[in-house]
C-alpha cells in the first residue's frame, strides 16, 4: 500500500470565476486596468482560490476549466443550459485573462473540447485517489457524485472562506443518500440550473424517498407496482427523459485528460506572480502572496 503523500488540489475554474464577477459586478464595479480591461471577475478568483490554497494546503493543484459551451451533453440533448443567458460582456475578455494570471502561479490548466470542467475533474480525481488524498474546489452541488474515499469536495458558500465539506465517511449523514445515489436522485428530479426536466411532476421531496427506499432508478422501475400510482404515471410518461436526465447528470471519469503530478506542484515564482499582479494593478493582492 502506498502511503498517500499528496493532497491534491482540483479547482473549478469556471465556477469561482462566474461567483466572483457576480460577487462583485452587481456594484457595478468591473475594476478596469488603465488599458480599460475589466478585472473585476479574475480579481475575486484569486481571493477565493488563494484563500483555499491557505485554508486546505495542498500540495499540488490543477484548475479545469470548460471549453465552451458545446458539449456531448448538448449533443445530446439540446435544452440542456439552454437557459444560460450570454456572459456579460465586462467578463468575456477575463476568461482569457484568470488562465494567464493561474499560469503565472506555474498551475496548469486543463479542459478538453467537448467535455465540461466536471468531466476533467472526475476523471483526474479518480487517477490521482488512488494513490493520493484529492479535495475538489467547487460551488458546484453536482461534484458531489464524485466523493469518495480518497476524494472530498469543498462547496463554497457565500462570501469568503466558507466552505462546506462533504467527504465519503459523513456523506450520508449530510445528505441522506451516498453519492454515487446523487446521479439517479438528478435522473428522477432534473436540474433546473442545468435545465433539464427528469420526471415531469417528481420533485426532490419524492425523488430523495424513492432512492433511499430503492437505491437506484433500477430498482425504482423494477418495482413499479409498488409505488403510488401517481407516481407510476409520471414515471412511465417520462421514461426516456428520466434516462436521459441520467445521462446528462452523470460525470464521465474515462476522459482523454491527464496531467503529470510534477507539473501540478504548488509552487511559484513570487516575482512572476507580482509582475502580473502589477499589470492587472492588483497591488493589495500581492500581500496574500509569500
Amino acid at each position: 500500500m502506498t502511503t498517500k503523500h499528496h493532497n491534491i488540489m482540483l479547482v473549478d475554474g469556471m465556477v469561482l470565476l462566474f461567483r466572483g464577477f457576480f460577487a462583485t459586478a452587481f456594484t457595478g464595479n468591473f475594476m478596469k486596468t488603465k488599458s480599460g480591461m475589466p478585472t473585476n471577475g479574475v480579481y475575486q478568483f484569486m481571493r477565493y482560490f488563494l484563500n483555499a490554497a491557505d485554508k486546505f494546503a495542498p500540495t499540488h493543484i490543477i484548475c479545469c476549466w470548460d471549453m465552451g459551451s458545446k458539449t456531448f451533453r448538448t449533443d445530446l440533448y439540446d435544452g440542456y443550459k439552454a437557459n444560460r443567458s450570454e456572459p456579460p460582456e465586462e467578463l468575456i475578455p477575463q476568461f482569457d485573462l484568470v488562465k494567464e494570471v493561474v499560469e503565472a502561479f506555474a498551475i496548469p490548466n486543463i479542459g478538453l473540447e467537448n467535455f465540461e470542467a466536471d468531466d476533467c475533474i472526475g476523471t483526474l480525481a479518480k487517477e490521482y485517489s488512488k494513490d493520493h488524498d484529492v479535495l475538489i474546489l467547487t460551488g458546484d452541488q453536482d461534484i458531489l457524485q464524485l466523493v469518495d474515499d480518497g476524494i472530498s469536495v469543498a462547496i463554497m458558500r457565500k462570501g469568503i472562506g466558507n466552505y462546506e465539506i462533504f467527504k465519503s465517511e459523513t456523506f450520508v449523514e449530510q445528505k441522506g443518500i451516498n453519492p454515487k445515489q446523487i446521479v439517479d436522485l438528478k435522473g428522477l428530479m432534473g436540474d433546473t440550473s442545468d435545465n433539464y426536466p427528469g420526471v415531469k411532476g417528481i420533485g426532490e421531496k419524492t425523488a430523495l424517498k424513492l432512492i433511499q427506499e430503492y437505491k437506484s432508478v433500477d430498482e425504482v422501475l423494477e418495482n413499479m407496482d409498488k409505488l403510488p400510482r401517481g407516481v407510476q404515471k409520471k414515471i412511465r410518461e417520462n421514461i426516456d427523459m428520466l434516462h436521459l436526465s441520467r445521462q446528462l447528470a452523470e460525470i464521465r471519469c474515462d476522459i482523454s485528460v491527464a496531467c503529470t503530478l510534477d507539473d501540478a506542484v504548488w509552487q511559484y515564482d513570487k516575482h512572476i506572480v507580482e509582475e502580473k499582479f502589477a499589470d492587472l494593478e492588483f497591488g493589495n493582492l500581492v500581500k496574500l502572496v509569500n
